[in-house]
């Protein structure tokens, strides 16, 4: 006898922040053309037909039009979908109703996750950030949904166990990873592991992941041959070839219910697979019902199939985890490890170690000026940091007032708050000058590179003017021996120099 199939799609729509920091405008991004911008371009091939997607016939007329947020588990990054609410108001307006539909459709449990705030690999932060980045998207994610996260999306899925350890203390339920990311598993209550080191853990089923007796937190892996299918080959292109590979990797004749799972970027639908918003429309709407599947999102299969099994997670190299788009690990975002995304034969990625090393001594210094000048206004430096969520999503008078209400430890003159807000600007871009997409790419001089490098230096002024410390002259120093592929790009150092 065949347990009840269930289908679950998981998009993770991102873009990095794009915005002058000084300006907090997007400037005319040329690759993006015709469009003015990256976001723009990504929004109007993907973010707005996810919303509104189209299922035809063979004549091509339109016989439903679909929000596929409604029946796609999702996660957008906190910097996107501000930009989306700014921006386009109707859009964002779809996204959230589509939340809120989805919660009726799943016994209470939405389709939306929160993500880390701003895209760092979480591995490779200190604790504090790692703490910053998880409640900053967590209040994000309530101030748009109007609810608590179940789940959060981890950047490039990287994790270790400090990352875990975390989430567990900010009551995360669940996490999505790949199956090469576990190490072994085991039926609760039995003694014996099975090592799954290979990839080849059962995805069909949550996992629990114990901290200790008391704490812990449940993991689902998502089917990673189907999803890279659908990322790098035609896959996306056929709703009814997409199925044929979701159904093919069900266990026949399994008595247990099962969940087929896949998760992508979010971009897959229409930007990276231009019109493939209607293959997941056409597939989730009709072809899933038809054959007897249900189709759910993860936080509404936990609350009918809590975890029978627990987990354990690779370490990864030094202790540093793993991750779904680097083999060595999380290597990719501080060393040279092969991963790389074009340029010729002759190019390399040296360039990544001295640019997390410049950024790491740049955060470290920063974090001293903030502490050692914060502590004379505020009652704790770290849980003002934490709150300072508030201001940054809603910039207001009432805000601010609440906020300094909350945390400082007297009344204080508009010059002090000032410097508190410049304060709290310095720690926000110090984690800005770490998001992901800054390392990802093969060349130090790219338009991602170049915009984290922005971050740091907005922070670095700022925080010299703040503390009349000197801090550019060693940060320039070990930024030089970030050499750019392109000779007449020279080093880090120029590249900074030149914004």
């Amino acid at each position: 006898m065949q347990g009840k199939l269930y289908l679950c799609i998981h998009g993770h729509f991102y873009q990095p922040p794009r915005e002058n920091p000084w300006t907090g405008e997007i400037e005319k991004q040329i690759s993006a053309s015709p469009f003015h911008n990256w976001n723009e371009r990504i929004y109007q091939e993907c973010y707005k037909p996810n919303s509104d997607a189209i299922i035809i016939d063979e004549t091509g007329k339109v016989l439903e039009r679909i929000n596929n947020y409604e029946y796609i588990n999702f996660n957008f990054g906190p910097t996107l979908l501000n930009w989306i609410r700014k921006k386009h108001r109707q859009t964002y307006a779809k996204i959230i109703q589509a939340d809120r539909n989805s919660i009726a459709a799943n016994n209470g449990h939405g389709n939306a996750i929160a993500q880390a705030f701003n895209h760092i690999i979480m591995p490779l932060a200190d604790k504090e950030d790692k703490i910053t980045q998880v409640k900053w998207g967590l209040a994000d994610f309530k101030f748009h949904f109007g609810r608590d996260a179940e789940g959060m999306w981890l950047p490039e899925t990287a994790v270790n166990e400090e990352t875990l350890e975390v989430l567990i203390n900010e009551k995360i339920k669940y996490i999505i990873l790949d199956t090469s990311q576990a190490e072994k598993c085991r039926e609760q209550g039995n003694e014996l592991w099975i090592d799954v080191s290979t990839g080849d853990i059962n995805p069909k089923i949550p996992y629990r992941y114990f901290l200790n007796e008391e704490k812990h937190i449940d993991i689902f892996f998502y089917e990673g041959l189907v999803s890279r299918s659908l990322a790098f080959e035609d896959l996306a292109y056929s709703s009814e070839r997409m199925f044929t590979f979701l159904d093919m990797t069900k266990i026949p004749n399994c008595a247990e219910d099962q969940l087929i799972s896949i998760a992508t970027d979010g971009e897959t639908f229409g930007h990276h697979k231009h019109f493939a918003d209607r293959t997941i429309a056409y597939l989730l709407r009709e072809l899933a019902q038809k054959n007897k599947y249900y189709v759910t999102n993860f936080g509404g299969y936990l609350a009918s199939h809590p975890p029978k099994w627990e987990v354990k997670i690779k370490k990864g190299k030094n202790g540093l985890g793993t991750s779904w788009s680097c083999v060595h690990g999380v290597s990719r975002w501080y060393e040279d490890c092969g991963c790389h995304t074009g340029g010729s034969e002759e190019w390399n990625q040296k360039w990544r170690a001295p640019l997390r090393n410049a950024l790491n001594y740049l955060r470290d210094e920063l974090k001293i000026i903030y502490t050692e000048t914060g502590n004379k206004f505020l009652k704790d430096v770290s849980k003002a940091r934490n709150n300072y969520i508030e201001i940054i999503l809603e910039d207001s008078l009432k805000s601010k007032e609440k906020f300094f209400k909350t945390n400082s430890k007297k009344k204080l003159s508009e010059d002090e708050k000032e410097i508190i807000i410049n304060l709290l600007e310095i720690q926000k871009f110090s984690m800005y000058m770490f998001t992901s997409c800054g390392w990802f790419f093969s060349d130090i001089s790219g338009i991602e590179t170049i915009k984290i490098l922005e971050y740091a230096k907005i922070a670095l002024v700022y925080g010299q003017k703040i503390s009349g410390k000197n801090l550019e002259t060693k940060f320039l120093e070990i930024l030089s021996e970030a050499k750019s592929n392109i000779p007449e790009k020279n080093t880090g150092k120029e590249i900074y120099q030149s914004l």
